[in-house]
């Protein structure tokens, strides 16, 4: 009895390790695959950069002087024309009063010399021309009295004498007239003053603005370098702005998807800072060059509707839609394999692995477009070193990242 049943086990044991190895031989191996999908495909090409206003601008002063008010802090906007930070100016409205006055006095001479001294002159001359009409009909008296006999010669030098004063005084007369009328020299002297008078209150009231510091456009007030009493030198930059108007981002990116890249591209932006708030920006320039130490190129974007929390110099993260398809045949990028310029997938027919060799399209992120070689439905073994041409084969649908969607 023992004897049977210790026979009964080897053959048993026989038994169990035949089907084992039977099993063995006839299982189908399962491996990682996914199916090929169709859907939309997005290719984009990501860059970082900062978001960079429109203009920066330096404000200075003009002239030296002591800071009376600070009128902006920073964060603030501000207008074109409007003020800024205002220096001392006791010295400068001194100056400005004084050639008011200078300029006064210079109209009420130019006036005095047209309502007053032109008139005189002229009744001047008038006495002057009378007086010489006068003494030319005494000296032909006398002349005539002396050739009769009846004056003796020591009258007729004095008739002469008088004559030839009032030929003198007429001439001076004439000259005092002429001076006194408009584009005489007295006019044209009063008139220079007038206009250096003029001048001289220009420069006064101009260095008066220098110390009135204003906005020159509108603008974002990004430092505030100068506190009241704070003396400043001509030239040192006080405030620095950020003009308003275009708002754009400059960025880089990788020197290989330069061959993507068009002006006029859709992007998409997010800053840094707030991450959950992304905002439509379009390429506007590509660099004509390259960085050759980083290989990258640099583009500026425009951002047509800048979120109000947008700062100059913000970090932010760009996405450009390079192209895109609607319905795509899509397989994820690690299932495809690559032999120089060829592309190849596992495709698994009828139970068996047939090496496929597939056209790529458009490649969006963890995901290609096979645009030949595959049509969708069919299933795709992920690579593996123990996959073998026309051997069979199982596919296992892996859930998460590689999962069928």
């Amino acid at each position: 009895m023992t004897l049977t049943r210790r026979r009964w086990l080897i053959a048993l044991l026989l038994l169990g390790l035949c089907a084992a190895a039977l099993w063995w031989w006839v299982r189908v191996p399962a491996f990682d695959a996914v199916q090929v999908r169709q859907g939309p495909l997005r290719q984009t090409v990501v860059a970082t950069g900062r978001v960079d206003s429109a203009a920066r601008l330096a404000v200075g002063s003009q002239a030296i002087g002591t800071v009376a008010q600070v009128l902006v802090r920073e964060g603030q906007q501000v207008a074109a024309g409007e003020l800024l930070l205002r220096l001392r100016a006791h010295e400068a409205d001194a100056q400005v009063h004084k050639a008011q006055a200078e300029l006064a006095q210079a109209q009420l001479q130019l006036r005095n010399l047209q309502l007053v001294d032109a008139p005189v002159s002229a009744q001047a001359l008038q006495q002057a021309q009378a007086a010489l009409q006068l003494a030319r009909r005494e000296h032909a008296r006398t002349q005539a009295l002396v050739a009769q006999g009846f004056l003796a010669q020591a009258h007729l030098d004095a008739a002469g004498n008088a004559l030839a004063a009032a030929q003198a005084q007429l001439r001076s007369a004439q000259a005092q007239h002429a001076a006194r009328q408009a584009g005489g020299t007295q006019q044209a002297l009063a008139q220079a003053r007038l206009q250096q008078a003029q001048a001289q209150l220009l420069q006064a009231q101009a260095q008066r603005q220098w110390l009135d510091i204003r906005a020159p456009a509108d603008a974002l007030v990004l430092t505030r370098q100068v506190e009241p009493g704070d003396v400043v030198q001509a030239g040192r930059t006080l405030l620095e702005l950020a003009q308003t108007g275009q708002t754009r981002i400059e960025a880089n990116v990788d020197e290989k998807n330069l061959a993507l890249l068009q002006p006029g591209m859709a992007a998409q932006a997010v800053a840094d800072a707030y991450p959950g708030q992304g905002f439509a920006a379009e390429l506007q320039h590509i660099a004509p060059g390259i960085d050759a130490q980083r290989g990258t190129v640099g583009l500026r974007l425009h951002v047509p509707q800048p979120p109000p929390f947008l700062r100059p110099d913000m970090s932010v993260s760009v996405e450009l839609l390079a192209r895109q398809r609607p319905d795509a045949l899509i397989l994820p990028a690690d299932a495809v394999q690559h032999s120089g310029q060829a592309h190849w997938v596992w495709r698994l027919q009828q139970g068996r692995a047939q090496r496929t060799p597939v056209t790529l399209g458009i490649q969006g992120i963890g995901q290609v477009e096979v645009s030949a070689g595959l049509q969708a439905g069919d299933w795709v073994l992920y690579p593996s070193a123990a996959l073998r041409q026309g051997q069979r084969a199982a596919a296992r649908d892996l859930p998460g990242e590689r999962a069928t969607p």
